[in-house]
């Protein structure tokens, strides 16, 4: 009877109940015998009204609660007092709400062992109100509001294994008497404002496997006590103000993070010595000398990337690790060769050396390398021609040198590169075929290129930013590059160019200065040459116009056939075929994304909203997938998150889908920061929009069916109803897109320039981390004013140069904003630092979205 009177107050439709309430959704009884339940799992319900709480306590035989994942804002205080009396309570977990207020206070409760309560709003200390939990054995309270010292009484048996505090508003320092917990096998007090040093007494945990320190406020030494834990497997410190580097840290670490400190002095020589360790990371900070000789065969990372470092570059050691998989020592100071044994690496996937002080040729050995797709080698002394010989490639970086002679006709055969940067060289000659899949950006600026733009650059499709600056480029801007549909950065700089700029859509940024050229112009002078393609415009005009009056009758007939389908809340008189008029005009256009188009369409009522049209005879889409497509849009219709674009009908047809969504009046986000309508967004709309997308993206990977990835989260995907108010787009194109007919790499669909995680280039897969890495674009463009490329230099790379010293800081944020006052400066800054977060280089670095979106609420 009980569960049925929970039913009726939660008003589940009874229906989907069986007569056997062991049957019922998220209802668990012993087994075999199903004589009582054990388990109720409410997760995901949408449950809001939480008064139903106090009936659940009336079923004694409880071991497990689960109200995670809905929108609960408190719990009566009954539910304490009558729950507190069942003994085999063992789990409760109310994380993913929306509760607000103090921490409760567990009376009794003898049986529980673990108590989730994170991703909420709770607030105030924490203090005494967890002690009398005697059983207590996992405590997650991260992603809260919660301020005060880190708590010291947790549980007065002091059983507790697993400890997560992350992501709060802790202050003061990490108590002595952690110690006193033997038990703990895991800490996590990430994300908070912690000060002062590592106490020693956490030498006395033995048993500890995982301590994550990470974006606090700690220094000092690390204590001697940690270095002997002999179970410590993992040790996440980076983001905080340490300054020195113990030499037996590593001795039972398989993974070590301690970038973005402050540690000064040299690697000790035996660091990287034990056989269990796997990845270092220690970029960022302002280490000297050089790398160590000895080295354990077992590393698989190894990250220095912007110290001090200086010497050579020890490659024979570096060749005797078979399992190293990325190796990066950019922003150093090392000099000589780059040493042709690291082509004896076999399973080497990503290479930068970029910005040192190496000199000499490039060596045959690295390009050969079969499963080396990043190679980054900018920024140095190197000279010598470019091999004739290039491996399997997707991304490869090799400006700024002294590179002479011509581009290997090979490149044209790397079929999956993404993004070739040969700008600022000494290179000269014909511009080769190149490989047609080229997406992220072609950059041959700064050399001695010369006579017409080769008609060799034609087939790139999907290339997005073309830099053929500072060259002598004569004659006129070819037509073909019109046709280069993905484009969106275009610079044509100082070179000799002339004559009339072709018409290139306003979705591309044209830079065209030092030349001897004029923009497009409707009246200016026709000569009898240019009468044909007049004539022949009218035609294809008329033509055009015939298309559309078909088209509009096919779609029509589709309609009368049924072939749409309603999902959301849309206008009553919402009329589908006037909407479907809309497409076949492009002066209805309003955005056009990587791989969609969207159209403005005004309803007779005065309504408006966007029809999105994705080409389904795109190879990449998933062709006569429309039942499961549909399936899926089924799916998408059903959420409901304010910040994310929910389809609310569709129309499919053989070629296309058209999706309906409601329309966001500002545009997008890019728009508003960085395009003609340009706007100077005041830091409270800023941090509104960082909180919404945030909260958006969140939700998405939060799905309890499966995570929603996004495959191009950018701020041309981010559109705005209102200054303070985004919501995220594109959300179904991860449903409809085939990676198979991409022979395997997903490059045709890496997103945006500029948002790409780094890992992409060498794993082809779309991730939560990447989604991660994309938002933390967001979020710079935000705080910089900046757009996430800036004539070929992509934000995050410029940001996380400028990041490595502390001083340098204010210089990054948006002075027109920053200026307004110091509270504002230090919310900026705070929120500069879970951006940093958020584009680290290594995808293990980086917070999950829902840490995410607790740092950022906690910045203000």
């Amino acid at each position: 009877m009980t569960m049925i009177s929970i039913s009726r107050q939660l008003e589940l439709d009874s229906a989907n109940f069986s007569d056997n309430i062991c049957h019922w959704k998220g209802v668990t009884c012993n087994s075999p015998s199903n004589t009582f339940i054990i388990s109720l799992s409410f997760s995901g319900f949408g449950l809001s009204n939480s008064s139903f709480l106090p009936l659940v306590c009336q079923i004694d035989s409880l071991q497990s609660l689960d109200f995670s994942n809905n929108k609960l804002k408190s719990i009566p205080g009954e539910f304490f007092n009558s729950c507190g009396e069942i003994n085999g309570l063992k789990s409760m977990n109310f994380s993913r709400n929306m509760l607000s207020g103090s921490l409760p206070t567990f009376q009794k409760f003898a049986g529980l062992e673990s108590l989730d309560l994170s991703f909420n709003l709770l607030s105030g200390d924490i203090d005494s109100q967890l002690n009398d939990l005697s059983a207590l054995k996992s405590l997650n309270l991260s992603s809260n509001h919660f301020n005060g010292a880190v708590p010291n009484r947790l549980g007065k048996s002091k059983v507790l294994e697993r400890l997560e505090l992350s992501v709060n508003n802790l202050t003061g320092n990490i108590p002595s008497e952690i110690g006193e917990y033997g038990n703990l096998i895991m800490i996590d007090l990430s994300g908070n404002k912690i000060n002062g040093t590592i106490p020693e007494s956490v030498g006395n945990l033995t048993n500890l496997e995982i301590l994550i320190l990470s974006s606090n406020q700690l220094s000092g030494a690390i204590p001697a006590g940690l270095l002997v834990i002999k179970n410590l497997q993992r040790f996440s410190a980076n983001q905080n103000m340490f300054v020195t580097l113990p030499s037996t840290i590593t001795n039972s670490l398989k993974m070590l993070d301690l970038s973005y400190n402050e540690i000064t002095g040299s690697i000790p020589p035996e660091f990287l010595l034990p056989l269990s360790l796997q990845t270092v990371d220690l970029s960022y900070n302002m280490l000297n000398g050089s790398i160590p000789e000895i080295m354990s065969s077992s590393l698989v990372r190894i990250r220095m990337g912007s110290n001090f470092l200086s010497g050579l570059i020890p490659g024979a050691r570096f060749a005797s690790l078979p399992n190293l998989t990325y190796l990066e020592l950019e922003n150093n100071s090392f000099t000589g060769t780059i040493p042709p044994q690291i082509g004896s690496c076999q399973k080497l996937a990503l290479l930068n050396l970029a910005q040192n002080k190496l000199d000499g040729a490039l060596p045959v050995e690295l390009l050969k390398l079969t499963q080396l797709q990043v190679l980054k080698l900018q920024l140095n002394n190197l000279g010598g021609e470019i091999p004739s010989q290039i491996g399997h490639l997707n991304i490869l970086h090799l400006q700024n040198n002294d590179l002479i002679g011509f581009i290997p006709d090979g490149i044209k055969n790397l079929k999956f590169l993404l993004e070739l940067q040969l700008g600022k060289n000494k290179l000269q000659g014909r511009i080769p075929d190149m490989p047609s899949k080229l997406q992220i950006s072609l950059n041959l600026s700064c050399n001695l290129f010369e006579g017409d733009i080769p008609k060799t650059l034609s087939g790139l499709n999907d290339l997005e930013v073309l830099d053929l600056s500072n060259n002598k480029f004569s004659g006129e801007v070819p037509d073909f590059l019109l046709g280069l549909s993905s484009l969106s950065l275009l610079i044509l700089s100082n070179n000799r160019l002339s004559g009339v700029l072709p018409n290139f859509s306003k979705h591309v940024t044209l830079y065209y200065s030092g030349n001897e050229l004029f923009p497009p112009q409707h009246n200016f002078p026709v000569s009898h040459k240019n009468r044909k393609p007049i004539a022949m415009t009218i035609g294809i005009t008329l033509a055009a116009t015939a298309v559309a009056v078909v088209l509009v009758a096919s779609v029509s007939l589709l309609i009368s056939r049924r072939f749409y389908k309603q999902m959301g809340s849309i206008d009553p008189i919402f009329d589908f075929t006037k909407a479907m008029e809309a497409v076949v005009s492009p002066a209805n256009i309003v955005l056009k994304t990587r791989f969609s188009t969207y159209y403005k369409a005004l309803m007779a009522s005065g309504a408006i909203y966007y029809v999105k049209k994705l080409n389904w005879s795109d190879r990449i889409f998933q062709l006569g997938c429309h039942d499961k497509f549909e399936q899926e849009l089924e799916v998408l219709g059903k959420l409901s998150n304010s910040n994310i674009m929910i389809p609310l009908a569709y129309v499919l047809t053989v070629d296309n889908a058209y999706l309906f969504y409601e329309f966001a009046p500002k545009g997008t986000l890019y728009d508003v920061l960085h395009g003609s309508s340009k706007n100077s967004l005041d830091w409270a709309s800023r941090y509104s929009i960082a909180v919404g997308v945030a909260q958006g993206l969140a939700f998405l990977h939060g799905c309890s069916s499966s995570p929603v990835l996004l495959l191009d989260l950018s701020s041309r995907s981010i559109v705005l109803k209102s200054l303070k108010e985004p919501q995220v787009g594109d959300i179904e194109l991860c449903k409809v897109i085939d990676p198979s007919k991409t022979n395997g790499s997903l490059s045709t669909v890496a997103g945006s320039v500029g948002y790409i995680p780094p890992e992409y280039a060498y794993t082809m897969r779309v991730t939560m981390a990447g989604n991660v890495y994309s938002f933390g674009v967001v979020l710079l463009e935000l705080l910089t004013g900046k757009a996430a490329v800036s004539e070929g230099t992509e934000l995050a790379n410029w940001v996380l140069l400028n990041s490595a010293r502390p001083n340098k800081l204010n210089h990054i944020l948006d002075f027109n904003i920053s200026r307004t006052s110091v509270v504002i400066r230090n919310q900026m800054l705070a929120v500069l630092k879970v951006a940093l977060a958020c584009v680290s280089g290594s995808p293990e670095s980086r917070p999950k979205m829902k840490s995410v979106l607790g740092m950022i609420l906690n910045a203000r």
